[in-house]
C-alpha cells in the first residue's frame, strides 16, 4: 500500500529476469490463485508487515491456497522478503511455518528490510527502499532464478 514491497519486488524481478530461460509471473496476493502456487517451480512470498503480522492479503491467499497446494508443492523452492517499520520477524515466522506445512525448501533466510517508519504518518507515507537493500533483493532473486535453470532446486 505504501510502494516499499513492490520496490523490492521488482528488484528481484529485476535480478531473476537477467537469467536466461526464466519466466517470472508476478501476482499481488489478492490477485493470486491456488493454481498460480502449483503452476511455480519456484515462489517468491512478499509482504509487507503489519501489527508484527503479515498483510491481510497474504494470509488471504495461504488461507484460500493452503488445502490446495497441500501434499503438491513439498520440497519446491521458496524465498521470502519482508518490509517492515520496525522488526520483520513475525511475518517471516509465519510464512515459514505455513511453507514448512506444505514441506516447501527455503533457498535464502528470510530478506527482511526495515524502513524504522514508527509514527502514523510515518508508516503511512509512501517507501523508498534504500540502494543497498535493493541491491539484496536483486541477488536474491538473481541466485533464486539460477538456482532454478541449473536444477538445484
Amino acid at each position: 500500500m505504501t510502494g516499499g514491497t513492490r520496490q523490492l519486488v521488482d528488484a528481484f524481478r529485476d535480478g531473476a529476469g537477467a537469467q536466461e530461460g526464466v519466466e517470472l509471473v508476478v501476482r499481488r496476493a489478492d490477485e493470486a490463485q491456488p493454481s498460480d502456487l502449483l503452476a511455480a517451480d519456484a515462489v517468491l512470498f512478499a509482504t509487507p508487515e503489519n501489527l508484527a503480522s503479515m498483510a491481510g492479503m497474504m494470509k488471504d491467499f495461504f488461507d484460500r491456497s493452503y488445502y490446495a497446494a497441500l501434499g503438491r508443492v513439498e520440497g519446491r523452492p521458496y524465498a521470502t522478503l519482508v518490509c517492515a517499520g520496525s522488526d520483520g520477524q513475525g511475518a517471516a515466522r509465519q510464512i515459514a511455518r505455513i511453507a514448512t506445512g506444505w514441506r516447501m525448501k527455503p533457498v535464502a533466510e528470510p530478506l527482511v528490510v526495515i524502513t524504522h517508519a514508527q509514527t502514523p504518518e510515518a508508516i503511512l507515507a509512501p517507501k523508498s527502499i534504500d540502494a543497498a537493500s535493493l541491491d539484496r533483493a536483486r541477488e536474491l532473486g538473481a541466485a533464486m532464478a539460477a538456482g532454478v535453470s541449473m536444477g538445484i532446486w
